[in-house]
This record gives structure tokens, sequence and C-alpha cells, in this order.
């Protein structure tokens, strides 16, 4: 299960529920920016909860804020505090999306959302280079997680999947497959989930998220509200049994989604991906 503050009760109480916890650590920190004197300042309420789940349950990295396919610059700082962050809790994985969302270098500016990037020779490349480089300061298996695009390149050089084979093999990272990013493409670009995903190197798969969404005039957004769609639970099924690598399937739904789910309605989204991996 992917943490939010809205479990932060949930976790503590109900950690019998959980095979692992993930965990954004942007979240659990004020990051000022490059270049200032103290950049990261801990979130105390946020440690507490994690340094007491942490001994009870394995933690993994979710990460939002390298945006390694940033053409003009490649946070190293940041990078050497994910490293720490890592050992402090002795992280098995780390994963962050293959996408960016900071631009600038003077004045950085940051979107604020994971935006598309070309799937050509250049961008290969480049974010080859800096896999080398995360995985070396990280030593742990580092994972990119495909992303959702609302707006297509036109005329690209290779498909989403060849680019994320072509990325794997070359680097030996791994892959975080969102199938509802899946989903999302799928329906938005009108093709067929299951042709990406059979297409796929699916044996570099370690680790699957699932989540819910919603549709509005024709267009579904990656909102992560509610619980996960059945398309997804499909999608899940057919993956599974073909990634032999794989090590978690994580919910993750925006704390908003609370209200309606509560303690039983995570449960039984934890329990449905333990159905579809028992059924394998």
């Amino acid at each position: 299960m992917l943490f939010n503050p809205a479990l932060s009760n949930f976790v503590c109480t109900d950690s019998e529920s959980l095979d692992y916890i993930e965990v954004i650590p942007d979240r659990s920190w004020v990051d000022r920016g490059p270049g200032f004197g103290k950049r990261f300042e801990e979130l105390p309420a946020v440690y507490k909860i994690l340094t007491e789940v942490a001994q009870a349950k394995p933690v993994v990295m979710h990460c939002i804020g390298l945006s390694i396919c940033s053409a003009g610059l490649f946070d190293e700082e940041y990078l050497s505090y994910l490293a720490r962050w890592r050992e402090k809790y002795d992280c098995a994985w780390v994963s962050e999306h293959l996408s960016y969302s900071r631009n600038g270098t003077e004045r950085e500016s940051n979107a604020a959302v994971a935006l598309s990037i070309p799937y050509d020779t250049e961008m290969l490349d480049m974010v080859s280079e800096r896999v080398n480089v995360v995985q070396a300061r990280l030593g742990c298996p580092f994972l990119l997680e495909n992303n959702v695009d609302y707006l297509r390149i036109p005329n690209q050089e290779m498909t989403e999947a060849e680019f994320l084979n072509r990325l794997t093999h070359r680097t030996g990272c791994y892959l975080l497959l969102d199938l509802h990013n899946v989903y999302t493409n799928a329906v938005n670009h009108k093709v067929d989930a299951f042709d990406f995903l059979t297409a796929l190197d699916l044996t570099r798969v370690l680790e699957i998220h699932v989540a819910g969404g919603i549709s509005m005039m024709g267009f579904h957004v990656d909102s992560h509200t509610g619980p996960v769609l059945e398309e997804v639970w499909e999608l899940l099924r057919f993956v599974a049994p073909r990634a032999p690598a794989l090590r978690g399937v994580t919910f993750e739904f925006h704390e908003s989604s609370w209200r309606s789910l509560r303690d039983e309605g995570v449960k039984s989204q934890l329990s449905g991906a333990r159905n579809v991996l028992a059924a394998l």
C-alpha cells in the first residue's frame, strides 16, 4: 500500500493487513531547493510514524522529485539525500517516474505533475546514463514507472514498450508497472492495453501499482480515487503470471478518498490483490 496522511492511524493499528508499505519520501520533508543552505527539513510527525512502521514492516520508496528526464538538470544533491534515506530505512527498492516535472537551472520551475517524454534515442541515451548513476548511488534495485500520456508526441521514433524494453535491457533497471496508467492511456488514446502489455518485457516488472480513477466526457483521469477498477484487476490477472520478478502489488489512492474507503475499503483492495496472486 502507498502511504498517504489519511493512513496515519491505519498503518499503526492495522499493520497486520500489510506485507510492506510504500512511502513517497518527498512528503516526509520540506525541500527548499538546490543551493539552499539547509535544503531538507524533516517533518517530525511523519518520521515518527515511519520509524514505528519500519520496525514491523518492510519499507520501499516511491519518489516524485528526481525528475530524471529533465534535460537541463540532474539533481545529484537530491539523489544523495535519497541514498541516505534509503539506508536509514533499509528500503528493498526505490522507484521513480519515467518523466520530468522540473525545468530550468538558475531559476527552476516545477510543473507538479509527471510530464510525457519523447520516446527517441536521445532521451534513451540520457536516461540510461542517469539510471546507471542512480543505481550505483542507491545500492539497491531501481524501478521506473510507466507514465500517463494525456498528450502524445507525434511521429515517435519508437513505441513506449520498445523504449521501456531497451532501457531495462541496457541498464538492468526494473519497471514499476502502473496498470491504471496503462488503462488510462488505452482509454484516452483508443488503443488496446493488452497489446501494450504483450509487447512489454514483463520479466523486468518488479512492482505493480493498481488504483482507481474517474471518467469525464469520455476522457479518463488518473485521479487515484476510490477502489481499483475492474478493468485494472483484469490487467493484473494478465500480467502477474507473466512477471517472474514481481515482488509487490501496491494499492494507491488519494487521501480525499478516505471518507468513502475507510479501513474496510482499504483492506478489501489489499485482499483483491492477494486473491489475484493466490490464484497463480
